[in-house]
């Protein structure tokens, strides 16, 4: 039976957006082909229908996850104050405790970092995107003047929140939070 470009479209979506909560859940390499499908209620068969390989869906989902990541920081408030209620909810207790609906970054960065440069080329541009944004938040007038403080302090959450996450201590990880977001509210200063 063939199926409409609509249905293709949308099993696409629906394996990307499976792959991206189960990459964030037990990492790319913990996320077969064959899981990823069954996640998605399809067959094996059916995934080189929508990517040429897994690398392709990993870059895709990445992307994808950055893009809805942006999405969620454009519906809060303007300016700085915008800026502070994303610091604190990424560097929050929940994030920290379901990386499956949270940040790839934090949740996949060290895995990025040994894909193909093809995968690495798709998260340095989504991780752009979102920077920028975030850029133009800070400096209106001047983005590009606070591209490299807005990586830093991104980075910073980024390490802030990986490390609370490996904290057996659930009080210190807490602590590990709070100082974050007081560091990263600083350096945006």
């Amino acid at each position: 039976m063939r199926y409409g470009k609509e249905h293709k479209l949308a099993t696409r979506r629906r394996i990307i957006e499976t792959a991206g909560r189960r990459f964030k859940r037990d990492g790319i390499d913990g996320s077969g082909v064959a899981t990823l499908m069954k996640d998605a209620g399809l067959t094996n068969g059916a995934f080189y229908a929508h990517f040429e390989s897994k690398e392709d869906l990993v870059a895709t989902a990445v992307s994808d996850q950055l893009r809805e990541q942006r999405e969620r920081f454009e519906a809060l408030a303007p300016g700085r104050e915008g800026l502070e209620q994303l610091v604190r909810t990424y560097l929050s207790p929940e994030h920290r405790d379901n990386p499956e609906e949270g940040c790839p970054s934090a949740a996949l960065l060290d895995e990025i970092g040994r894909c193909a440069d093809p995968t690495k080329r798709a998260y340095t541009d989504s991780v752009l995107e979102f920077v920028d944004d975030l850029a133009a938040r800070l400096a209106p007038d001047d983005p590009r003047s606070a591209r490299t403080k807005v990586l830093g302090v991104y980075a910073l959450m980024i390490g802030t929140l990986q490390l609370s996450r490996a904290l057996a201590d659930r009080q210190l990880a807490d602590d590990i939070l709070e100082q974050g977001i007081h560091n990263a509210l600083a350096a945006l200063e």
